[in-house]
């Protein structure tokens, strides 16, 4: 996948990668996140995603808000601003202080991966 850094007249060209600036940024309390993620029927419809779905906006973060889009359809994907080309979902974040051991508690899947709880 190419990528194209800046979008050129609103047009990601096919099998290309854009990081599409969207013009406002926002200011988070520390409890916060704000996650970017793909539209169901752009995805559908046009075969354009978040490519690192969900994104993540930290509190810190004080930069305008991008969403890196892939096309991966076969047709130029044309879009205006004002379009809808992502979702914003906000979410609390839990702080956690971890604690090293020498071993975990057992479990009845233990380290069973992938597939192992079933279908």
């Amino acid at each position: 996948f190419p990528v194209t850094i800046e979008v050129e007249n609103g047009i990601i060209p096919p099998h290309h990668i854009a990081l599409v600036p969207c013009g406002f940024s926002l200011e988070l309390p520390l409890d916060l996140e704000a996650q970017i993620r793909s539209r169901s029927g752009l995805a559908f419809k046009n075969k354009v995603v978040v490519l690192n779905s969900p994104g993540t906006i930290d509190s810190d973060y004080r930069g305008e808000i991008c969403v890196l889009l892939a096309n991966h359809g076969d047709e130029p994907f044309l879009f205006k601003v004002g379009d809808r080309i992502a979702q914003m979902v906000f979410s609390k974040v839990v702080r956690v202080d971890f604690e090293a051991v020498a071993k975990l508690t057992s479990t009845s899947r233990n380290e069973g991966g992938f597939g192992s709880t079933g279908v």
